[in-house]
């Protein structure tokens, strides 16, 4: 279907209601926080339904979602770092655990944000060609196959407080490709972090902590892009809705997905990523999606 553009932002969600955008709250907070793109599923689920394409402005700011889930969900390590860096900082205890994981986060964070502001005007604009199904089919079958390596070269024996700062840092690189709709934040700061011999669980842990000053920058960002297109009040309620239906599927797959990791690996995540960027690619090439 036709882009739907307001002074330049992508507002499709608009045009869906209040019911199609919970389905889609719930799509997107069951994905967002899997190895598994959301931006894949947000594209290819209502294409398969036959709605209007929410939209990457939609995309980011449901983001928050995943927010207020990972806070929700690890407060206790946000607390943590939040409290024990400002108590470390006040005795100068240069070595506490909780300071140098602030400061990992930090340094992780930086790759993504300079990315993200030299890429920000392409990246969610009106008929960005980063949003096409085969882009999206090439990144999931890349990040399949990536995170399949990974999985097979990680020895998981290390915990985040044995990670150094430049592991932070190549953490931080590979969630760059984040920024590519199909390749998933999740999944790309997870492979990194399995990269560097981390436990399953602890590489989620850290790939949800670090998932933190991103995903609340992207989400803010495109609530203040909305709030200067002016759109109506109806379209704020619309994105409400999804925003907390979001929430709580979001909540729900994290606690899933770290029970899952203590006692499985990600292969099935390796094969779902495969399977669904194949389908896409199938359909792209032979069936004609766009």
């Amino acid at each position: 279907m036709a882009d739907v553009c307001t002074q330049g932002v992508d507002t499709g969600f608009v045009a869906l209601g209040y019911a199609k955008i919970a389905i889609l709250g719930i799509v997107q907070g069951l994905t967002e926080l899997l190895p598994v793109s959301s931006t894949a599923h947000m594209r290819v689920v209502p294409a398969l339904l036959g709605w209007q394409d929410p939209g990457s402005a939609f995309s980011a700011t449901m983001q928050l979602a995943a927010l207020a889930a990972i806070v929700s969900y690890f407060w206790s390590d946000v607390r943590y770092v939040t409290f024990g860096s400002l108590d470390a900082i006040r005795q100068r205890d240069w070595s506490s655990p909780s300071i140098r994981l602030a400061i990992a986060i930090v340094i992780a964070t930086i790759p993504i944000v300079i990315a993200g502001l030299l890429l920000s005007s392409s990246l969610n604009a009106c008929g960005t060609s980063f949003r096409s199904l085969w882009v999206i089919g090439i990144a999931c079958v890349v990040m399949g196959l990536l995170l399949a390596v990974a999985e097979l070269y990680s020895r998981h024996r290390k915990d985040i407080g044995q990670m150094t700062l430049m592991d932070a840092l190549f953490v931080g690189i590979t969630q760059v490709g984040a920024l590519i709709p199909g390749v998933s934040r999740s999944g790309s700061t997870l492979t990194g972090a399995l990269f560097l011999g981390l436990k399953r669980e602890e590489a989620a842990r850290f790939s949800f902590l670090l998932g933190l000053p991103a995903i609340a920058l992207a989400g803010l960002k495109e609530l203040y892009e909305l709030h200067k297109a002016h759109i109506p009040m109806e379209a704020w309620s619309v994105l409400l809705v999804g925003l907390i239906v979001g929430s709580i599927s979001s909540f729900i797959t994290i606690w899933g997905l770290m029970r899952f990791l203590e006692r499985f690996s990600t292969w099935p995540f390796v094969i779902y990523r495969i399977g669904l960027g194949a389908v896409i690619l199938f359909g792209v090439f032979t069936m004609g999606w766009a």
